[in-house]
């Protein structure tokens, strides 16, 4: 069953912005905000997608990153 939210005190520049962002997608701003909202929700939180990157190996060293970075840094000089 779909759950409704709302939002109260929104600041005038807010609100502006968002119902231009909604114009330019030829929207109205609550299905802006319903979009953004399930766009929000399909994403992990920061902390999860740290953890998670943070358990991934990988066969490059801190060395081998750093060679790699000054090899760029070179080319671009």
């Amino acid at each position: 069953m779909p759950k409704s939210i709302q939002i109260r005190d929104i600041d005038d520049e807010v609100y502006l912005g968002l119902r231009r962002r909604a114009a330019e997608a030829g929207v109205s701003v609550p299905e802006l905000l319903r979009a953004e909202a399930a766009r929000l929700a399909a994403r992990p939180s920061i902390a999860t997608w740290l953890a998670s990157t943070r358990s991934r190996s990988s066969e490059l060293g801190a060395a081998a990153v750093l060679r790699a970075l000054d090899e760029l840094r070179d080319a671009r000089s």
